[in-house]
């Protein structure tokens, strides 16, 4: 008897495509249905097993995803991820905590014993021994998201991430020394997206350069914006004000140490083809440095490559990315641009006519400001609107989100020949705006979470 081979479905077509050489060749009118069938696989499958996702089918009045419209009612908000009351983190709530988590993961947060967890970190790493891989931001402005995620989800965020790079034109050949110019916050995703990109990249003969100092932790991060809360509304004792500016300077100065170590690390190495990593913001006062000593794009290799990040708010000049690249040598072909966010896994590379372009596994909606309603594509040109995102690859919570980013997107070819939609490179966030960041579903989403925690 033969054996029965069981039919792969669109969900596990469309995310294999990671493999492919080329992923956005492909134009939207040939993933459309796809995509939309592979969507309602997605919902069938974790509208029991998502609290929330349940929630918002049984308000928007969804049994099954057929249309592109059907989505915008399932997204969650961004700030979904940051919906438990902020005295929970605040009082070491974790047992209120790990019920809210709960609702917004595909898999069971079970009760824990939390009595021997002395902060954020310890409870983080609690919930990695049962299986959440909880990555969280920063917080730097508030208190911090947090997304749960599965092993499955940090095998694929580093493979998705290394083959996009090697889309935009790097050509990995485990032939450099990789400097990190500053630090970045210890998380289960940014180690998990690291390290592929770190074995590809690096010559296994010479250590990469990663700065001598302390990992930046979300649990000291987190314990700063608290502080920084409680000295704003004045219940701060004077011992915390002490120690908030204590730790203030602290973090100045390591800062300070960390962009010298890099510096030293780069005028050391100039000899060695490089990689160069990190935040814009510490990359260039790396590069100040190094201009300050006498240093310039000459006494680099001509092959120098770089993966960007984004500024977090730094203050710098407005030719600071020709500073970095003058001063390092870098070549257009040598950098490496993608637009992406914590709530979603996959990234999206830029072109060499500077769009990002979205991947086959990932749906594209442009919605009203609202967040409401979804604009209609159109025949042809470029639309403005807020960006949502239905990742397909996700695994242990929902792939639907509301952004809070402002973009102009097309679902025409691009002038780089490929076809998959993309987004102009001028990206502008709605926090930023004197409107602000309101998304219309934010707030019963909130009041649902807190009525069931």
């Amino acid at each position: 008897m033969d054996a029965v081979t069981t039919p792969i479905s669109q969900t596990e077509r469309l995310v294999a495509m990671v493999d492919e050489e080329n992923p956005f060749a492909l134009g939207y009118d040939e993933i459309r249905d796809a995509q939309l069938e592979a969507v309602n696989e997605r919902f069938q499958s974790r509208v029991r097993q998502i609290k929330l996702l349940q929630n918002r089918a049984e308000e928007g009045g969804v049994s099954e995803v057929a249309r592109m419209e059907d989505i915008v009612p399932l997204l969650f908000a961004h700030t979904a991820y940051k919906s438990y009351p902020e005295n929970w983190l605040m009082e070491s709530r974790w047992d209120r905590l790990g019920k809210w988590l709960d609702t917004v993961s595909t898999r069971r947060v079970e009760p824990m014993d939390t009595g021997g967890v002395a902060g954020l970190d310890d409870w983080l790493h609690l919930l990695e021994k049962h299986g959440h891989f909880v990555s969280c931001s920063s917080g730097t402005t508030g208190k911090c998201a947090m997304m749960n995620a599965t092993q499955a989800d940090l095998d694929f965020a580093g493979k998705a991430l290394l083959r996009q790079i090697i889309w935009a034109g790097l050509n990995p050949q485990q032939d450099r020394l990789i400097i990190s110019c500053g630090q970045t916050a210890h998380t289960p995703r940014n180690t998990a997206t690291g390290a592929p990109m770190y074995a590809a990249l690096a010559d296994p003969t010479i250590p990469p350069f990663r700065p001598d100092a302390p990992p930046i932790t979300i649990g000291s991060i987190t314990e700063m914006v608290v502080l920084r809360k409680k000295i704003a509304d004045g219940t701060a004792r004077p011992e915390d004000i002490a120690y908030f500016e204590e730790q203030a300077a602290r973090r100045e100065r390591q800062i300070e140490s960390v962009a010298e170590q890099a510096c030293e690390a780069a005028i050391a190495n100039r000899h060695h083809k490089l990689h160069i990593m990190g935040l814009f913001g510490p990359m260039y006062k790396v590069a100040a440095m190094l201009r300050d000593r006498g240093y310039s794009g000459k006494d680099f290799q001509e092959n120098t490559t770089f993966i960007s990040g984004g500024l977090k708010r730094v203050q710098v000049p407005d030719d600071y990315q020709d500073i970095i690249f003058d001063t390092f040598n870098i070549k257009p072909e040598g950098i490496c641009h993608s637009y992406g966010m914590q709530e979603i896994s996959t990234t999206a590379p830029r072109c060499t006519h500077g769009r990002y372009h979205m991947a086959p596994w990932v749906m594209l909606l442009l919605l009203d400001e609202s967040g409401e309603n979804l604009i209609p594509i159109p025949a042809s040109g470029e639309i403005e609107g807020r960006a949502a995102f239905f990742d397909l690859s996700m695994d242990g919570r929902w792939g639907g989100v509301i952004s809070g980013d402002k973009i102009r997107a097309t679902w025409e070819p691009c002038g780089c020949g490929n076809r998959s939609p993309s987004i102009d490179a001028d990206i502008q966030r709605y926090a930023d705006m004197a409107s602000g960041d309101k998304i219309a579903c934010s707030g019963t989403i909130d009041a649902y979470v807190r009525g069931v925690t």
